[in-house]
């Protein structure tokens, strides 16, 4: 019932978006059946539970279901006593640290503590339950950080659905570990378990690559890389246009900073803030910043959005939203990511927003934001200024309204 129980809440819920999934439990199963059976590193340590909660690190929890279930799996359901004895707990999505706590909560268990994939978060674990991610190159950098910093006998039980998990994620792992496990399928899931470390390796660093002289830093799992796609190779076209008097900007969803940096390159007396709720996309942005000289003029945040902005306190934000939350297409985010631009805008700041054509979008911009202009296009993609009125202006008079440039 605990994972029936958990909400995605305060990130998007809708009816087909779930809180869990058929391979957490799969992971939590293998695991607890290894641990009753004092199988490798996943048995139980003499000193008992809370002992066994510091050897033990999740990894990509999306909303708590391994932390709670690990928690409940081993008697730790009540408040833990010291930091220390807590569960270490690594979430790339701050919605989904914020998830986990609201989860926590709820179920009364406080042992854990959230961390970065660094060594704080690896040292001494034991074993470490995870979700697989999608990318490749994000498995690289935790099967890397794990290599680098956890115990020498550790034993990591990784799961996913076997539509989004490939061979080559085997490879990923035998590149640091000696030995990979598949488990049978069960509920289109499996489970990897991963043992035997190869011996001691350097933590992950980020990726570079030069584009027309702007230098891009990515972490794995952060969209596009390296690369800049297509969508903000449009927009960056225009951004010379884009409020060319504003005095402060916001890259809302930052990736790896890729139009932070070009504004801060093109425009040395402007302020800007890049924001993303990512930790690898952060970690990249402020790299990036870093490597094109602009690190003293791009302030870097992890962020819900614009939570922590105060209303009407910029002249310009510039989007490339989402239209993905996980495996389902929907663009919840993407509204949120509007609602908070119109709230922190200046009365006649900009929004300029890139996004996929067939999205259709304008409307939606025009009613939320205010007028919408038209900026330019391509085959698939489509770039728009959105206005903010004046309070005086905004009586309904013109909502919904957008233009063509």
């Amino acid at each position: 019932m605990l994972l029936e129980s958990l909400r995605r809440y305060p990130d998007v819920e809708a009816d087909n978006l779930f809180a869990w999934d058929a391979s957490d439990r799969l992971i939590l199963a293998r695991w607890s059946s290894e641990r009753r059976a004092g199988v490798g590193a996943g048995a139980p340590a003499p000193s008992g539970p809370v002992s066994e909660g510091s050897e033990l690190v999740v990894i990509n929890d999306n909303y708590g279901a391994l932390t709670l279930g690990a928690a409940a799996a081993m008697g730790a359901g009540r408040p833990a006593g010291a930091a220390a004895d807590s569960i270490r707990v690594y979430q790339d999505d701050l919605l989904g640290e914020l998830a986990l706590g609201h989860n926590a909560r709820a179920a009364g268990f406080t042992g854990y503590d959230s961390h970065p994939l660094d060594e704080t978060l690896l040292a001494g674990a034991r074993t470490v339950l995870m979700q697989l991610p999608r990318s490749l190159d994000e498995l690289d950098d935790i099967a890397r950080a794990i290599a680098a910093w956890a115990a020498p006998d550790v034993t990591v039980y990784a799961g996913g659905r076997i539509k989004h998990m490939t061979v080559a994620m085997n490879d990923v792992f035998l590149r640091y570990f000696d030995r990979v496990d598949v488990s049978l399928a069960r509920q289109k899931s499996r489970v990897l378990t991963v043992t035997g470390g190869v011996g001691r390796v350097t933590p992950p660093v980020p990726r570079e690559r030069e584009h027309d002289g702007l230098r891009v830093a990515a972490f794995g799992g952060v969209f596009a890389g390296t690369s800049i796609d297509a969508g903000t190779r449009l927009l960056l076209t225009v951004l010379r246009r884009a409020r060319p008097d504003a005095r402060d900007a916001i890259d809302l969803g930052c990736g790896t900073g890729v139009l932070a940096a070009s504004l801060a390159l093109a425009r040395p007396g402007l302020r800007v803030t890049a924001t993303d709720q990512s930790r690898a996309a952060v970690a990249s942005a402020a790299r990036t910043a870093g490597l094109n000289g602009v690190a003293d003029r791009v302030e870097v945040v992890r962020d819900d959005g614009l939570a922590s902005r105060p209303d009407a306190s910029a002249d310009l934000i510039v989007l490339n939203p989402p239209f993905h939350i996980g495996a389902a297409v929907h663009t919840g985010l993407a509204q949120r990511m509007f609602a908070d631009a119109a709230r922190v805008l200046r009365p006649g700041g900009q929004l300029w927003t890139v996004f996929n054509s067939h999205l259709g979008y304008r409307r939606e911009l025009a009613r939320v934001v205010g007028p919408t202009d038209l900026v330019t296009h391509d085959s698939t993609f489509t770039v728009t200024a959105s206005t903010k009125q004046n309070e005086k202006d905004s009586n309904g008079q013109h909502a919904g309204r957008s233009r063509h440039r």
